[in-house]
């Protein structure tokens, strides 16, 4: 687990462009098996999540088709809650930072760390902006 302090910035690039975040293993239940469109940030302390993953998916949450919800959960603190998402994640592994797409309740689209790190975030954004005009 990581200290707060040193966390909040980063959970705030998602949160104050409409993420919500997942804290529990029933949130993100209650997220990912409804109808409709999520798209899931495994939010990271690493450098690729700074300078790739989360100005990515800001990006792309900003993207006129975009999908119904909008979640996040962190990688190294809240354990069961990232757990139960990668569970949804399977057959990827576990990675950090990620990125996927669920379409009522079924993985449609997926971003792994190996296709964050390295990446401009805008070549990112436009991966994910594809997906969001194809299933949204």
């Amino acid at each position: 687990m990581y200290p707060e302090y040193l966390v909040e910035p980063m959970r705030a690039e998602l949160t104050k462009v409409g993420f919500e975040e997942m804290k529990t293993a029933e949130e993100v239940d209650n997220a990912l098996t409804g109808e409709g469109t999520v798209f899931v940030v495994v939010n990271s302390v690493c450098g690729c999540a700074a300078a790739n993953a989360r100005p990515a998916a800001r990006l792309a949450a900003s993207n006129e088709k975009h999908p119904d919800k909008l979640i996040t959960v962190f990688a190294g603190m809240e354990k069961d809650a990232v757990d139960r998402a990668r569970n949804y994640m399977l057959p990827y592994p576990p990675s950090s930072p990620a990125m996927a797409l669920f379409k009522d309740g079924k993985l449609v689209h997926m971003i792994e760390r190996h296709q964050i790190e390295g990446r401009p975030a805008q070549m990112i954004a436009e991966n994910l902006i594809g997906a969001f005009d194809q299933y949204c």
